[in-house]
Parts: C-alpha cells; structure tokens; sequence
C-alpha cells in the first residue's frame, strides 16, 4: 500500500525553511505507535531542528525508524532521553491513552513535548496536563496534522484571518479514513486504548472549528457513533457525528468515518467547508474526486466571484518553525497552550456525550 493510500502513515513532507542554525535546537522521538510520527519529525527537520535520539520498546519500530532517519542514535531506555541536557522538545505517538502521563514525565524532565493528536482520552488526563504545564511552564503541544500539515488548510486559516470571507458562522468538517483493519495494531480496536472515534480523528475537525470561527469555547449540541460494518471488533467505532454551538454563535457539524473505499486514490477525501458572511470556502484536502490526484485544491466564492486555486508547493508548513522558535522564547505563535487544550477538551466532551446508534 502506498504511503498517500495508507493514512496511519502519511507524513507530508515539504520544502525546508530553517528558523535556526544547525545544533540550536535539539529534540527526540519517542514511543512510535503512531505513523503520524514520521509528518511530525519531517515538519520539524524541515524547520531546522536537529533529531537527536529515538527510543520505542519495541525494536522493529526503532529499526523502520532509523531506515528514515538514519543520523538518530537510538536510546537504551526513555529515561536516557530525558536525562540529556541537550533535548530541548520530545516528540511523541504514544498510544492514545499514554500520552497524557508520557507528557507530564517529558514536562518534570523540564522538556517541552509534542504529541501526536488526541492528547488525551479523558477529561482527567486532560486536568492533570493543565496543572503540570502551569506547574512547569513548559510547552504541551499537540500535532493536529489536518490543519497544520495541510497547506490548502492553513491557506485558508490565513483568508479567514484576512477576512476574505467575512464573519465565519459554521464549519462543515468532513473526516473519512482508510480503516485497513489487517494492518491496524490491537490498541487501534480497543476503545479504552483509542478514545473513541470523535475523540480520535474527530480531535482534527474541533480543533479547526476553533481555528476559522475564532470560537474559544463550544457547547456539544448533538454526538452519535456507531459500529456499522465491524462486528468482529465491537469495540471500534466506525462512524462518528457532532455539532457544536460555539461562544460566538458559529455553529459545526462534523462527520469521521472508516469507510474510505478502496478505489479511492488517498486515505481520505477529507473536506471541509467554511460559511461566512461574504462567502464560503471548501478545501478539497487530499484529492478532487474524478477530476485530479493531487490535494490542496481550495474553492473560494464570494463577492468577486468564484475561484478554484491547487496551492500545493506555494504555502507549506509554518506551524513546526514557530512551535521551534516558541519554545526557545517563550511566546505562543504557533498555537496557543489554551487553543490546543480546548480543542482536546471538545472532542472529550462529544465522545462523553455521543449516543450509540443501535445496528
């Protein structure tokens, strides 16, 4: 299966635009249960940081590792990591339901950490993350990849911002995945273990809701999921839904799903619409059906009419420099410590709240 037809392991890779000199900042990679660790450590290679070591129990996923980054050193134990002076940020895939406590030992160790979304599977890691990072002051940050690793998406993060469309009121987010159940390890089944699919891949769609609406807090209106065609994983979810009322007034439906079919050429055909006032934008993420392979295709209609742009190669990824040159000084750049909490904060809260559709 190639790399854009399996979603667990894509990692976009795009051009570098070094925010530092070589050596000034330092990281590590950590417990690679995700393939979203790969799109991590390239967005921040790209950016100029220098990887350093990698550590995972299990040996077959350090040597795939190392076959991608062959400069890393491989640690003999986590806590060799943390015992390095150099290690500025640690970058992590745990899984879902470890990487609350893998944060909080990365933030003692006076590191700043990176996880692969969702950061938590429950409200009470997520209160225990609060309380270390204002006990630390270091940085919990959260790779929310369908935004951040998506330039059509942060094309539109800076149109919205830009007004181009005027005030957003709603955000339609679609998530549909790839399942490929035989390559998924026993945690992908294990609903303790995963979160649930809005708190899994629906984490994506809150945390843009935020984003283009400028909504700091949602009330969940409406959350289903269901197990439609896996019975012999009872408990995966295969499909989710959500709506959210946000404190501004814009509102949000999101659909996820594992029903991606086969003859789809990616792992997705990831959407998302933005309604505002003077006009809408749809992001066609990862293909346009039936018309072209590639991604990043970005509708716009408003007051000037209607335009189609593939702006694949002219916005890439700023997210991983500005998340490098936060954490050297202090500030919040690429994303704010109470945007990312709240964006996990939301897909929590729909999970709670989401009724189970009998099939």
């Amino acid at each position: 299966m190639s790399q854009k037809s399996d979603g667990m392991n894509y990692a976009p890779q795009g051009k570098p635009s070094p925010v530092v000199k070589p050596g000034e900042f330092i990281f590590a990679a950590a417990h690679l249960d995700h393939g979203h660790i790969y799109g991590q450590c390239n967005g921040l290679l790209e950016a100029g940081a220098e990887l350093k070591w990698v550590y995972d129990p299990d040996p077959k996923k350090v040597e795939a590792f190392q076959a991608k980054f062959p400069q890393v050193r491989v640690a003999r134990a986590f806590d060799e990591i943390l015992a390095d002076p150099a290690i500025r940020l640690v970058a992590a895939a745990a899984v879902p339901c470890d990487r609350a406590a893998l944060g909080t030992r990365v933030l003692e160790a006076g590191k700043d950490y990176f996880t692969d979304k969702a950061p938590f599977t429950t409200l009470d890691q997520l209160s225990a993350a609060k309380a270390v990072v204002a006990r630390t002051r270091r940085k919990y940050a959260v790779y929310y990849s369908e935004r951040l690793h998506v330039e059509s998406a942060m094309y539109a993060t800076d149109l919205v911002q830009a007004g181009v469309i005027g005030r957003v009121i709603q955000v339609v987010g679609l998530g549909p995945h790839r399942l490929g159940k035989a390559g998924r390890p026993a945690w992908f089944f294990e609903r303790a273990k995963y979160g649930g699919i809005l708190c899994d891949i629906g984490s994506h769609q809150f945390e843009q809701f935020l984003t283009f609406t400028g909504a700091t807090d949602a009330t969940v209106t409406h959350a289903a999921v269901a197990n439609y065609a896996s019975p012999d994983k009872p408990e995966l979810e295969d499909f989710g839904e959500a709506t959210l009322l946000g404190n501004n007034g814009a509102t949000n439906y999101v659909r996820v799903d594992w029903f991606t079919p086969d003859g789809l050429s990616t792992w997705g055909d990831g959407r998302t619409v933005i309604l505002g006032t003077k006009g809408y934008i749809e992001l066609r993420k990862y293909v346009d059906v039936g018309r072209e392979k590639t991604g990043d295709h970005v509708y716009i209609v408003d007051e000037k009419g209607e335009r189609h742009l593939n702006v694949t190669g002219q916005v890439g990824f700023r997210f991983f420099g500005q998340l490098i040159l936060d954490c050297l000084n202090g500030t919040e750049h690429a994303m704010t410590q109470a945007h990312a909490f709240k964006a996990a904060e939301l897909c929590l809260r729909a999970q709670l709240a989401a009724k189970r559709i009998v099939t």
